[in-house]
């Protein structure tokens, strides 16, 4: 059974403009969430051990310091009315220690679950959902008792390490007790290898008092595990989408979560929907909301956090994100850096470019994002596709 913590301090009555919130995490995504902070009224506050992150450059203060360092958390709980965070591996213990003092959302239950593979998929079971078939893997013995049906199969960590191989393809139970035993020996997932015919995800924000806003459902590609497109709305039968929305709203009301949340989704071939990731935050997937939505996915992080209303989350026009990668930046054999001609982009009236202001490009880094808007989602893929190719962007991402 899930466990959970009450919330100690709720946003009662709610929180003024000028207002303190305190951010952990200092990435893109806490960049966005400072601009939207920012935009009405609040200042943030960025808990993040970098001398230049993306979030902490822009926030109106910046403690640079560990996650768990005692006296940054005493000094962002004295400043802050309430804090969030911006990526899921935040330590759930920092959540813990900030509870007893003030607002917090995501709570670090909730937070601890999406950090454990494990956990993940007995919650989603718990639901009543569907998730794909899988082992727990403790020990060289769970890898021999697994039903053959889980190969070809993904051995994946069960909790995220900083230096560690996450994740490996293994076809047989040898090959994945080589891989157990790379990955060092810890708890891990075997999970049967599936063929999805398209991949889904919802974001759904839910306030303290137990209100949801579920976003419209975007359709997603992926290459090399990275997400490279978000198309929103999805272009599947209205009855799915229902079904996405009705399942994610579901989680978040079982495990009582507060903030905003992102269910990732396969489709098969079937028809079957299973859910396959958490994310106790604002998503890459979810970024078209910002020039697309009545209420940025962003902006209902501050709401949920502060106890203002639920903002509105209907599509005004249809849209189709792009992350603009490292790769942008280089040309040749040779690899020669250079500055991406961003006029290729702003050419055009209705697409949005957001950069991160990272200042070291790398291959798969994500470094910014283009969202461009159409008459129909068709239209918009068309116009992103020609701009992925004229930035460089490999792969088919838009489509």
């Amino acid at each position: 059974m899930i466990q959970r913590t009450p919330h100690k301090f709720r946003p009662v009555p709610p929180l003024p403009p000028g207002s303190w919130l305190g951010l952990l995490g200092g990435g893109q995504l806490g960049r966005m969430f400072c601009s939207a902070a920012q935009s009405v009224g609040f200042r943030v506050c960025v808990l993040d051990p970098s001398s230049q992150s993306p979030a902490g450059t822009v926030a109106d203060r910046h403690i640079q310091a560990d996650y768990l360092d005692g006296d940054a958390l005493a000094e962002l709980a004295t400043l802050c009315a309430a804090v969030t965070t911006e990526f899921e591996n935040v330590p759930a213990r920092a959540l813990e220690v900030l509870a007893d003092h003030l607002v917090v959302s995501p709570a670090a239950d909730a937070v601890g679950i999406a950090q454990d593979r494990i956990a993940v998929k007995r919650f989603v079971q718990e639901c009543g959902l569907t998730v794909a078939p899988f082992a727990e893997i403790h020990g060289e013995d769970d890898i021999a008792a697994a039903p053959e049906n889980l190969f070809p199969g993904i051995l994946k960590i069960s909790r995220l390490r900083a230096k560690s191989m996450k994740q490996a393809a293994v076809a047989s139970r040898d090959e994945a007790r080589s891989a157990f035993a790379v990955m060092g020996g810890v708890d891990c997932v075997l999970e049967r290898r599936l063929a999805p015919i398209t991949e889904l995800s919802v974001v759904v924000a839910r306030g303290f008092d137990g209100e949801t806003a579920p976003y419209p459902v975007a359709e997603n590609v992926h290459g090399n595990g990275i997400l490279l497109s978000s198309s929103a709305p999805a272009r599947i039968e209205a009855a799915l989408a229902r079904e996405a929305t009705d399942a994610a709203v579901r989680i978040a009301h079982t495990i009582e979560y507060v903030g905003v949340l992102c269910v990732e989704f396969f489709v098969l071939a079937d028809g079957a929907l299973v859910v396959s990731q958490l994310s106790p935050r604002p998503h890459n997937s979810g970024h078209y909301t910002i020039d697309a939505c009545v209420t940025s996915q962003f902006e209902q992080q501050v709401r949920v956090m502060t106890g203002w209303p639920l903002g509105g989350t209907q599509q005004h026009e249809p849209a189709v994100m792009i992350n603009v990668l490292g790769e942008c930046w280089f040309e040749g054999p040779d690899w020669t850096r250079r500055e991406p001609d961003w006029r290729r982009v702003v050419r055009h009236p209705r697409a949005k470019l957001h950069l991160y202001g990272k200042s070291d490009p790398r291959p798969g880094r994500k470094m910014g994002h283009i969202t461009v808007l159409g008459d129909s989602v068709e239209q918009a893929a068309g116009l992103a596709q020609r701009i992925a190719d004229d930035l460089g962007i490999g792969g088919k991402p838009a489509v």
